[in-house]
């Protein structure tokens, strides 16, 4: 019955009968113009989305960006000094295909991995930047995504710079089995020196930011920040729900959850992300009168 009646809303639509204005609201809308909002279903024209940092006007939802247009909005312009841009995966465990997908995703990308990492300024304050792109394979901690972390931390502590960490990914990347797993261990362990030295680590959790990501370094900053209504944790619902056999809250795993339970320490708004960070490092930038080791102590 309703295949019927949806077929004969079909046949008028496109008859002769059909208005000039129908046909030219159907037919006469370029791909990509429009940006529809899948949180609100609100449509909104993608350069107007694009120039409000791609967050929905209507409802502020924050669309993923990737590791190049967050970069573009976060640090001085020119100011990046990128580590490691040619370093990419090998096949530890022969996972088939695996070179093949990876290939396809750097002409895509134009990533080498899931991650870029660097020396750059904010606001005129040298920092090490982390910035990991879901586009590419979620940005998996694989072999490459770990090395690359570790690196800019190890760079940090031994130039006695903070570091700034933009976090999205899926977690641990099964295609590297151990490897991968090993990747959290190294991390965490790169930002332990870091600390040990005195130094700041700010963690910004954007969606999504989960796993084995969430579960090492992403959950280790002095401050952790967060977009708004991000998902953030390890497990997913179901496995969670299926283990405890208990009906978890609505917005479980999102950015204003772990706000309010004391996961994250401030709430973000993309529009003040830049202002918000180089306010924190100034606040928390070495005194450099009076003696001892800089923090006048």
């Amino acid at each position: 019955m309703l295949e019927d009646l949806f077929s004969v809303v079909r046949t008028r639509f496109n008859s002769d009968d059909a208005s000039e204005e129908q046909k030219k609201r159907k037919t006469d809308i370029p791909k990509g113009l429009i940006f529809k909002c899948p949180r609100c279903s609100n449509n909104t024209f993608m350069e107007d989305f694009a120039a409000n940092g791609k967050v929905c006007p209507h409802c502020n939802y924050h669309s993923r960006l990737t590791a190049r247009e967050r970069l573009d909005i976060t640090i001085d312009k020119g100011s990046l000094e990128e580590f490691d841009a040619d370093m990419v995966s090998k096949n530890p465990i022969d996972f088939p295909d695996y070179e093949k997908k990876q290939q396809a995703l750097r002409e895509k990308t134009g990533l080498k991995d899931g991650v870029i990492t660097g020396k750059a300024r904010i606001r005129t304050e040298e920092i090490v930047i982390i910035v990991m792109d879901s586009n590419f394979m979620m940005a998996s901690m694989g072999s490459v995504v770990g090395e690359k972390i570790t690196r800019a931390f190890e760079y940090a502590t031994e130039h006695r710079l903070p570091v700034i960490a933009f976090t999205a990914s899926g977690g641990a990347r099964m295609q590297e089995g151990i490897v991968s797993l090993m990747q959290m261990a190294k991390t965490s362990a790169a930002v332990g020196r870091h600390s040990q030295a005195g130094l700041l680590y700010i963690a910004v959790m954007t969606d999504p930011t989960t796993g084995g990501v969430t579960a090492s370094f992403a959950s280790l900053g002095d401050i952790i920040l967060a977009e708004p209504k991000v998902l953030i944790g390890f497990a997913g619902r179901r496995v969670i729900e299926g283990t405890i056999r208990q009906r978890l809250p609505d917005d479980f795993q999102s950015a204003e959850f772990m706000l309010e339970n004391g996961f994250v320490d401030m709430i973000v708004e993309r529009s003040k992300m830049r202002r918000t960070i180089a306010h924190l490092l100034k606040l928390h930038k070495p005194y450099e009168g009076g003696g001892g080791d800089g923090f006048g102590k």
